[in-house]
Formats: C-alpha cells, sequence, structure tokens
C-alpha cells in the first residue's frame, strides 16, 4: 500500500526522505526591499525554487554574520565594493564561473575590473549609486550646492546622515580636498574633527529608507543615496536631489557567492537570471538605482531613462568618486574614529 501526503511517498516498506520531493532553497542575504518581488517570484517558477530571503541593515553586521558562520548558511550574498578584497582576502567568497551567468556580457564597461576585483572573479555588478546632497526646497528655499553647506548655523538640529562609515566619512575627506579613500591617519582624523562640528546640525543617522524622513518633515537637509532620493521624489516633488561640487561619494552593490554556499550552480542561475534585460529595467523601475546594463536602461521609459538623479551626467560622474577597499590598517583607523563619533 502507498499513500501520499504532502509530497512525500510513504510505502509499506518504510518512509522515503521527502528531500527527494523537496524544493531546492536559495538563501539570498541583502537589504530589506532590495530585489523587486516580481522577479524574484518569476525566478521561482521558472527554476521550482523557494528564495529565502534574509535582510541585513549594513555592509558590517552583513560581514560579521558571513564570518561568524564561515561563509556558510547563504548562496547569494550582496556587498558593497569596499568589502569585496576583504571578503575575498579571508576566503568568504567563492569564485563565480563567468561561463555560467553569459548575461553579464551586456555589463556597463565601467562598472568592470574596478579595484576592488580587478578580474571580477568574487563579484558582479548589481546597482551603482551616489550619495549626494538632498533637501526639501520648501523648508531650504535657498537650496545647498555644496557638502560644506551642511555645517551652515542655521541648519541646526536639521541634518540627516546616512548610516554609512565609509559614506559619511567619504563626505568629509570630500569637502576637506581628500579621496574618499585615503589611508592616511592625519587625513581621516581631520574628517573625524570637522565631523564632530558638525554634531549639533545632525538630528539624526538613517540607513534603513533614509528618503522617509525627508517625507514626513523631520529633517531639511542632507545625505542622500540617489535611488531614495528619487523614490522620495514620487511622493514628495519639493525633494531636491543635488550632486556636491566637491564631488559625489559613488559606491557598488555586487552579487557574491559565499565560498560555504551548497547551491553554487543555482546561484549563478540566479545571478544570470538578474542580468536579463526586463530584470534590469525591474530593477530601476522598483529602486530608482542605475542597473548594470546597457540593454536594462534601454527598456525603460524616457521619463526614467533621462531622470538626472538617478542617471547622473558624465560631467557630475567625473567629479565623484568610487569607494574602494582601503585595507585593514586604514579600516582600523576609520572605525576607531567612526566610534568616536557614534559615541
Amino acid at each position: 500500500m502507498k499513500l501520499f501526503f504532502k509530497g512525500c511517498l510513504i510505502a509499506s516498506v518504510g518512509l522515503l526522505s521527502t528531500t527527494a520531493f523537496a524544493k531546492e532553497t536559495l538563501n539570498v542575504y541583502a537589504w530589506g526591499g532590495y530585489l523587486p518581488e516580481t522577479s524574484l517570484a518569476q525566478f521561482e517558477k521558472q527554476q521550482n525554487v523557494t528564495i529565502n530571503y534574509t535582510t541585513f541593515e549594513n555592509n558590517e553586521s552583513m560581514y560579521t554574520k558571513l564570518k561568524m558562520l564561515k561563509g556558510t548558511g547563504y548562496d547569494v550574498v550582496f556587498a558593497s565594493a569596499y568589502f569585496i578584497e576583504k571578503m575575498a582576502r579571508e576566503g568568504l567568497l567563492a569564485e563565480i564561473d563567468h561561463a555560467q551567468v553569459p548575461n553579464m556580457q551586456d555589463t556597463m564597461p565601467g562598472l568592470l575590473g574596478l579595484p576592488h576585483d580587478p578580474k571580477n572573479k568574487y563579484s558582479l555588478p548589481y546597482i551603482w549609486g551616489i550619495t549626494g546632497l538632498y533637501y526639501n526646497k520648501t523648508l531650504v528655499p535657498e537650496g545647498i550646492t555644496s557638502w560644506s553647506d551642511l555645517w551652515k548655523p542655521q541648519y541646526a538640529q536639521q541634518v540627516m546622515l546616512i548610516d554609512d562609515m565609509r559614506d559619511v566619512f567619504g563626505m568629509a575627506l570630500k569637502m576637506n580636498g581628500h579621496s574618499i579613500n585615503s589611508t592616511d591617519r592625519d587625513e581621516i582624523k581631520q574628517a573625524y574633527e570637522s565631523l564632530v562640528t558638525l554634531k549639533k546640525n545632525v538630528l539624526l543617522y538613517n540607513s534603513d529608507a533614509p528618503h522617509v524622513p525627508y517625507i514626513s518633515g523631520e529633517v531639511s537637509l542632507g545625505m542622500q543615496w540617489n535611488g531614495n532620493g528619487y523614490q522620495g521624489q514620487q511622493e514628495l516633488p519639493d525633494l531636491t536631489f543635488v550632486m556636491p561640487k566637491e564631488g559625489a561619494v559613488m559606491w557598488m552593490d555586487n552579487f557574491t557567492i559565499p565560498s560555504g554556499t551548497e547551491h553554487k550552480a543555482l546561484a549563478e542561475k540566479f545571478i544570470n537570471f538578474m542580468y536579463e534585460p526586463k530584470n534590469q529595467a525591474e530593477i530601476v523601475n522598483n529602486l530608482g538605482y542605475s542597473s548594470a546594463t546597457n540593454a536594462g536602461r534601454a527598456l525603460l521609459p524616457e521619463s526614467i531613462r533621462d531622470n538626472k538623479t538617478i542617471f547622473p551626467s558624465e560631467d557630475d560622474m567625473k567629479k565623484g568618486e568610487f569607494t574602494n577597499d582601503v585595507g585593514p590598517k586604514a579600516l582600523a583607523i576609520y572605525e576607531e574614529y567612526w566610534q568616536k563619533l557614534r559615541n
């Protein structure tokens, strides 16, 4: 006699393993609201798998968790560029087989071969963006154009900073005329001292939906990621995103596959799937951030394709600088001063 129960075959001679019938699971670790739900649902249906989507708040907490688990527990992990070299060096990342991700060939050339992973052995671009200035033109009718404007005394308790160490120090380094990737202790200390003087203007730090405090009127001006800037503008058109004249902090988030993955082939299928033009366009439509390929942008409506908040001009891009790994010694200096600043 045979009985079927929830996909398991029960025979008179014994109980067969449920794993023979269970769906394979892809464990994804990313920021919240970071992947288009429609794309995830389509991949689950196409591959007959389940996606287990777990979230983190920032790169530091992601790295700490992955380090603690020794690269196990997840199959696709998203990480900003400046964490890639560190994670690869510590054996936390598997090499990505480019032959299994043919859709990557359409990646914008400027996003490949960057210092954090020159051969893209361990990472492939997901989205890229800009940390710039943001303000409500009703509350700040005079407008702002420079990082240094945030220090003006009339903005006491009105400023929001992104809750990201490298973004905040990058802003202060740029304002002081240095590279956002400085490894010089004196320059990092000078940035810290500048940020201490900014404290009287800072109401809060936020990296979880950072456009919301501007929409609610809790803050008037401050830092913003351009994609969240675009999202905020859809609800409150008075919100304005500005490329600071000193140059913006630029960043790129990446697909990675942890070294302890149990589903590497499925992870590579997922990355390849997300590189399909329709999914690249869906990323921009959903997040307001620039995706990695040319074909994806071509599918967007003109109002989004030509939006300067999402896709800044080449001149503005030239003024900016990508955040890169600064090495363990310099990173320890940043962390030392970040803790002092936040405490």
